[in-house]
């Protein structure tokens, strides 16, 4: 694998090209490695089963030991892949809080944050793709049958 980044890089099994590839990434790229997956609700309604995060969106944490506690996101780091939510914080021993970390995989989407026509529009796209797959399908089936 080369040094610089190339998106038209084949992925490979061994860990070590894995790591090279995220940490190496830039950040437009590290935005859809913090993808969630949606809730059964909103899955049907977007025809999408999973989606990057962004701040303001709800989401439920469904590992560790402030699972199934909702919460708001409060900052989504890129640089490090870490996301913070809102009132969940871990005291320290001097006593001040500080915001817990958690991985995106951890994750579940509930509400959407959908003040940007950007994201609004990709959703769109999702459910467009969705529905024509399933026509395929459904065409595919009937041919299947009919013969």
């Amino acid at each position: 694998m080369k040094k610089k980044f190339s998106n038209a890089w084949i992925s490979s099994k061994q860990p070590r090209k894995q790591r090279k590839f995220r940490a190496n990434a830039p950040l437009h790229t590290r935005h859809k490695f913090l993808s969630a997956h949606l809730s059964k609700e909103l899955r049907k309604k977007h025809g999408k089963r999973s989606f990057p995060l962004r701040k303001g969106d709800e989401v439920l944490v469904m590992r560790g030991s402030f699972r199934k506690k909702k919460a708001k996101i409060a900052s989504v780091d890129l640089k490090r892949s870490r996301i913070t939510l809102e009132n969940i914080q871990r005291a320290k021993k001097d006593g001040t809080k500080v915001g817990v970390f958690f991985s995106p995989s951890s994750l579940q989407i509930l509400t959407l944050n959908l003040e940007d026509k950007k994201r609004i529009s990709s959703l769109e796209r999702a459910g467009k793709k969705s529905q024509r797959i399933k026509e395929e399908n459904k065409n595919a089936s009937k041919q299947s049958t009919g013969n």
